[in-house]
């Protein structure tokens, strides 16, 4: 399959991705503040920089895109058709650093918690989400 977009338009939509502060993780981020959680974004002090840090829950949340970070079954885990191999090289590191990034959090007593981008589309699921992975009820506004 050919790219229909140019190399030079692609270059840019690609350098466009955030690493911060992303669509799927805002909707996180207000989704816990809606629950009353309280939390810290990127603590440059813990491996990985986690999107969101419960310090009292002692749980970090990493908000992962699903193409990026290689989400099993999702239909946006897909592969370029061009550069292939340049493409599945990346991947494969990137899956390599989350995984020794969270076992470095379990080993200094932090939770770990993967969203992925498909499973947080709006608030609600977001707010699910948390739910079933945060030691937390729902606390009455």
């Amino acid at each position: 399959m050919v790219d229909h977009v140019e190399k030079e338009k692609r270059s840019a939509m690609m350098r466009a991705v955030r690493a911060k502060h992303t669509a799927p993780e805002k909707m996180v981020r207000s989704a816990a503040h809606r629950l009353g959680l309280r939390f810290r974004l990127h603590r440059a002090d813990l491996p990985g920089k986690p999107d969101l840090v419960f310090p009292k829950l002692r749980t970090v949340v990493f908000v992962n895109g699903c193409f990026w970070h290689r989400h099993p079954g999702c239909k946006k885990t897909t592969t370029p058709k061009t550069n292939t191999e340049f493409w599945l090289e990346k991947f494969e590191k990137n899956v390599a650093r989350d995984q020794v990034t969270y076992q470095k959090l379990e080993t200094m007593d932090w939770k770990v918690v993967v969203l992925w981008q498909c499973e947080v589309k709006t608030i609600a699921a977001a707010s699910d989400q948390l739910l079933r992975y945060l030691d937390v009820r729902k606390r009455s506004s």
